[in-house]
């Protein structure tokens, strides 16, 4: 969606290998947003981005306008059933519907042969991944790892929304996952405990609130009530007024953070 940063660069490092061209799409997909959500303030600054581009190996930047994807009647969309259901869903209703909307309008328009995106958004890649496979789109799907700040900070948009103060009680999230993968290596298994464990690290934060923090299947977002094999550790918290999300998959067998674990 714009204000780009090494996050997204990184995605295009990972398109690159096998293909002779790379598409970057930038959208601030109106779809996706809900009524009281910063659509109207998200960042947005189309020339900063195509220069911050170059010497990043993108061959074209696909930015349409919402007049030029949605019809003034459109009706049709995209249902992506349970899976949209938990997690960000639980708290953004119609969220998933318009991110998987404005893909499939994106995969028509540009007729990808390969498609990368970020585990930060390790949802959405589930989402997409088994709309592909469900619709039949000739489309290899890559996820990448989520790139962080050097202090641990996953790397978003909306961190330049965040004050000095607010931006250092967001290393919390980070933190916590930590501190799971510390219950864990101590042996516990019980996911209400670990969960207990983040909780009450990021209730030190005076300025963190809590929407969600759960441990769920990374292939089929399923809510574990125990761990074992790949878990999908994921948090979103408001700091301040910005929501803010992160993930791990944690690879309970040899106590790993796995990158990019998901889609498989």
């Amino acid at each position: 969606m714009g204000a780009l940063h090494a996050g997204h660069f990184s995605l295009l490092e990972r398109a690159r290998p096998g293909c002779d061209q790379v598409v970057l799409s930038i959208f601030v997909n109106p779809l996706q947003f809900g009524a009281h959500e910063d659509l109207g303030r998200y960042p947005r600054d189309l020339d900063a981005d195509l220069a911050r581009l170059q010497g990043h190996g993108c061959d074209l930047v696909f930015a349409p306008t919402a007049d030029e994807m949605y019809a003034p009647d459109r009706s049709t969309r995209i249902d992506v059933g349970t899976l949209g259901d938990g997690l960000c869903g639980r708290s953004r209703p119609g969220h998933f519907q318009g991110v998987a909307t404005v893909v499939a309008k994106l995969f028509n328009l540009v007729q990808p042969q390969v498609a990368v995106f970020g585990q930060k958004d390790a949802q959405q890649a589930v989402i997409l991944n088994r709309m592909v496979r469900d619709l039949d789109w000739p489309v290899e799907m890559r996820v990448a790892p989520i790139v962080r700040d050097p202090d641990g900070l996953a790397l978003s948009s909306r961190n330049v929304y965040l004050s000095v103060g607010e931006r250092r009680e967001a290393l919390l999230l980070h933190e916590s996952l930590h501190v799971a993968r510390a219950a864990v290596v101590a042996g516990e298994r019980r996911v209400e405990s670990i969960l207990d464990a983040m909780r009450r690290h990021l209730a030190t934060g005076p300025e963190v609130r809590l929407d969600y923090v759960e441990v769920v299947d990374p292939a089929d977002l399923q809510v574990r009530v125990r761990l074992e094999g790949r878990c999908l550790i994921a948090i979103a918290a408001y700091v301040g007024a910005t929501r803010l999300i992160d993930n791990w998959v944690l690879d309970v067998r040899g106590v790993e953070v796995v990158n990019a674990g998901l889609l498989g």
